[in-house]
């Protein structure tokens, strides 16, 4: 991987979640998109919120969620969605920004945080989401983060992929499990869209930092191919403009659904979204 950013000193910090606390409001800074909140790990949550883990182990909390989703729709699209569009939309959402959570912590600093479901919160009347900054990263030998209590050290770049592999599948497993009867799609299609939004969020990061080259080769050598859970690649392969210029593009292996609130508008690497139509968004 390519640290995109010089990766910050721990400073002063003398605690994991004091570093990380820094990483995410560096994180949320440079994605716009990212609509995440850092809770002070001391005070915790203070806002009316459904926690990660509360989605996997209360069916009223997850059906909270996904009606709280429903109803965005509803006001943002004028449409009156299906429920499994409803579902669909609320885990794709869910794992694009707890994917970037730890993928851009990753793609930043060369360092993977565990993020568990208990630590991330859900504002249903807004759809954004909190943060509290865990105990749990690892790094690599030489990284001065691997001084302080409960960082884990891996000997190279291949092994901290495989950390972030990990965290990522351990952290979606018990919601995909939960919301299944909801999306109605199987174990495959489900990863795949947890493989896409992953995918996605470090592709997303690195155009926001004008290094879109560089987060397409992290980003494929994250995934070079389907590995388990994960049933495919980042897969990217290049579109060629009007002026020569070569393009990234992929195409997704889990569908979010949008395209059935917005017909017209399905998402740049949909499978409907044909190559040209994908260039004719870029040029335009």
């Amino acid at each position: 991987m390519t640290v995109a950013l010089e990766t910050p000193s721990t400073g002063a910090h003398t605690t994991v979640s004091g570093l990380l606390s820094d990483t995410y409001r560096q994180l949320t800074q440079v994605c716009p998109a990212l609509t995440v909140s850092v809770a002070d790990p001391v005070s915790g949550f203070t806002r009316k919120s459904l926690s990660g883990a509360e989605l996997t182990k209360d069916q009223n909390a997850l059906e909270a969620f996904l009606s709280a989703e429903d109803s965005r729709i509803r006001e943002r699209y004028d449409h009156v969605p299906r429920r499994d569009v409803a579902a669909s939309r609320a885990l794709h959402d869910y794992a694009w920004s707890v994917g970037l959570l730890m993928s851009g912590v990753w793609y930043l600093t060369g360092r993977v945080p565990r993020v568990r479901p208990e630590d991330v919160r859900i504002v249903l009347s807004s759809g954004t989401f909190e943060i509290t900054p865990g105990p749990d990263l690892a790094c690599l030998p030489q990284d001065a983060a691997g001084a302080l209590p409960g960082v884990l050290t891996v000997p190279h770049e291949e092994a901290l992929r495989a950390e972030l592999r990990v965290a990522v599948a351990d952290h979606m497993e018990p919601l995909l499990t939960a919301i299944a009867p909801y999306v109605r799609r199987g174990p495959r299609a489900l990863w795949g869209l947890v493989t896409d939004d992953l995918v996605s969020g470090i592709w997303y990061l690195g155009r926001m930092l004008g290094r879109e080259p560089d987060s397409v080769r992290a980003a494929t050598a994250l995934l070079p191919s389907a590995v388990a859970p994960f049933p495919g690649g980042a897969d990217f392969r290049h579109l060629t403009g009007g002026d020569g210029r070569q393009h990234p593009t992929r195409t997704r292996m889990g569908c979010c659904l949008y395209y059935t609130i917005r017909p017209a508008e399905a998402c740049a690497t949909c499978p409907r979204t044909c190559d040209a139509e994908r260039l004719r968004r870029i040029e335009s």
